[in-house]
């Protein structure tokens, strides 16, 4: 496949702070590409140099002249008034059917296209964005960070609308769970350098590792020819009877050369301080009401969570997810009933954005020691500051210039050190890099207090919750099953919804269309092995899942059958049923994709 968009020999620096130093890449139209890399390693500099927002201190942009590129805006282009259809008609110059059926596939239609943008959840206007962004027929999309603030079900729509994509793409993203549902191939930024590699982000990590390991193991066979080479020299060079052959052996020690590691990687290890274990319930509500004085979210909330139960918060944005956790950490008061605490359940409060509230004037030592429990020692906090990679000298950085992801790494660190039994964290994962965001939630996953969190980040959510609670249409409810449970059941839902509408929007005669020819035919079937592919895959880690569950609950039963309760029967009669239905469903996927497989398109005469 030609190549569509160069990136030759780029350079940028802020200061004296290298960026890219002769960064080389080639992308094609075909390439699903998720470009990763820690927090400054220069993802959204280089995204904004492509569509030209920014430029490249050296270097070229060379993109070829079928090139049709389109990307997400970061600002809102909206102005205050414009309806939705309004907004897509203006800004695309596309016609308002046009707009409409496009906007409907990321369920945007009936009352809502009527709706002011500026008034939708931030979800929602970023699906108003996307609509937008497809509409100029693009066929390379650059996205930077997409998934930040998205609810899962718009991520889910937005994973099916790029399996379906008849192009290629960029996205930059700190979602495993996204990139690997989207991408076949991977950029990652390091030390000033592009690596391209035609695989998954998960097949790329293993290739990095394997290589790593194999460059290590080579520069230290070098290592070890050279020293017997210069210990032939040193003894004999002496000796004219062995002068040539000492030359000889120098020429040879000349020519061996290793090869360039990178510098280590500095690794996110963080360690929260410990909290007492407690035992009993440590949240009661009844008949909770939440909300404004001019707006009820939602009532008749009745809830309960013990110490140390890891309570995930869901649902789509816009429900209230954020409103009850500012109700829980008094920044709101109830509209209706009451809610209470356990005793001695002291809370820290992780915003959304959190970070717009440091002040720019201390430095990072400064902020971490006035956020800091007064028990909390220098060590502590030189150890804490150094897990979020605040190192050394880092820790005198003054606020004003940290990065989106520093900052977020920041206030976490900060609200870590308060020691507090009780964390709600709202989106803790936005802004930060794959390291940090497994490393906070293996943390957490160990921490003996209490969590409620919002966060739609499947890997973050899947290593700490222990309890799910969904916030939908004015009411707070606890989920029964699983978090795999909770996720297959909505991307279910969305992918019935979106074959509900197929069809529907387009008039009567742009619904004739012409037989596909045998090229449509091969992308729409690689499109469908893919899907097939990755619901088998996912079909296979509930099942896994699943079986985890049911063998700690016959564990528990053997080690304490006296506390056995009918909760816990009716839980496990659920989980083989469960295995059952996905041992089944797993069977129909395989026989569906073995049939794909034999089947060939046929070349029209």
């Amino acid at each position: 496949m030609p190549a569509i968009l160069q990136l030759k020999d780029i350079h940028k620096a802020f200061g004296p702070h290298v960026i890219f130093e002769a960064a080389n890449a080639t992308l094609n139209s075909e390439q699903k590409i998720g470009f990763i890399g820690r927090n400054g390693a220069g993802k959204s500099t280089l995204c904004k140099i492509i569509i030209g927002q920014d430029t490249a201190d050296a270097g070229e942009v060379v993109q070829s002249a079928d090139l049709r590129l389109s990307y997400l805006e970061q600002h809102d282009p909206f102005t205050p008034t414009e309806t939705v259809l309004e907004f897509l008609m203006r800004h695309t110059g596309q016609e308002g059917w046009r707009c409409g059926e496009v906007a409907g596939r990321f369920q945007l239609k009936h009352a809502l296209l009527d709706t002011a943008v500026k008034t939708l959840s931030g979800g929602y206007q970023t699906r108003v964005k996307l609509a937008s962004m497809l509409l100029r027929d693009p066929n390379f999309l650059i996205l930077d960070e997409p998934s930040n603030y998205l609810d899962l079900k718009t991520l889910i729509l937005l994973e099916e609308f790029l399996e379906d994509f008849d192009g290629g793409f960029l996205i930059v993203s700190h979602d495993r769970e996204f990139l690997k549902k989207t991408c076949d191939h991977t950029l990652e930024a390091e030390d000033g350098r592009l690596t391209l590699y035609p695989g998954t982000v998960e097949e790329y990590l293993v290739f990095k590792q394997e290589q790593q390991a194999q460059a290590i193991s080579y520069n230290e066979t070098i290592e070890s020819k050279r020293k017997q080479l210069q210990a032939f020299v040193d003894r004999f060079h002496a000796k004219a009877s062995k002068a040539s052959q000492a030359r000889s052996k120098m020429k040879q020690i000349e020519k061996l050369k290793t090869i360039e590691l990178a510098g280590p990687q500095r690794s996110v290890q963080i360690n929260i301080p410990a909290v007492s274990h407690r035992q009993g319930v440590a949240f009661r509500c009844e008949d909770l009401s939440i909300g404004y004085p001019d707006k009820l979210v939602a009532g008749a909330i009745h809830l309960h969570a013990d110490h140390g139960a890891h309570v995930a918060v869901l649902g789509d944005n816009g429900q209230g997810k954020t409103t009850l956790l500012r109700t829980l950490a008094g920044e709101l008061p109830p509209q209706h009933g009451s809610f209470r605490w356990g005793y001695h359940c002291e809370i820290a409060y992780y915003a959304q954005h959190v970070a717009a509230g440091l002040d720019p004037a201390h430095d990072v030592f400064t902020h971490l020691e006035r956020r800091a429990a007064p028990s909390v020692t220098r060590q502590e906090l030189l150890a804490m500051a150094g897990s979020f990679l605040f190192k050394g000298n880092e820790v005198k950085k003054p606020v004003s210039v940290l990065s989106g992801g520093e900052c977020a790494r920041l206030c976490l660190a900060g609200l870590l050190l308060m020691k507090r039994s009780v964390l709600l964290l709202d989106e803790p994962t936005n802004h930060l890099d794959f390291d940090t965001v497994e490393s906070l939630g293996a943390a957490l996953r160990q921490f003996q207090g209490t969590i409620f969190f919002i966060s739609h980040d499947r890997t973050f959510v899947n290593m700490v919750a222990t309890q799910i609670i969904e916030v939908k249409n004015g009411a707070v409810v606890g989920y029964p099953g699983t978090y795999a449970d909770y996720v297959y059941h909505l991307e279910h839902q969305v992918r019935q919804e979106l074959t509900a509408d197929q069809g529907d929007r387009r008039p009567a005669a742009a619904r004739v269309a012409k037989p596909p020819s045998d090229y449509h035919l091969r992308k729409q079937r690689e499109s469908t092995r893919r899907k097939l592919a990755g619901e088998i895959k996912r079909s296979e880690e509930r099942q896994a899942s699943h079986r985890h569950e049911q063998q700690a609950l016959e564990a528990e039963l053997a080690a304490h059958p006296t506390v056995w309760t009918r909760e816990l029967t009716d839980r496990l009669a659920a989980l083989t049923q469960l295995i059952h239905e996905e041992e089944r469903r797993w069977i129909e996927l395989n026989e569906r994709l073995e049939s794909l497989a034999g089947s060939h398109p046929t070349t029209p005469a």
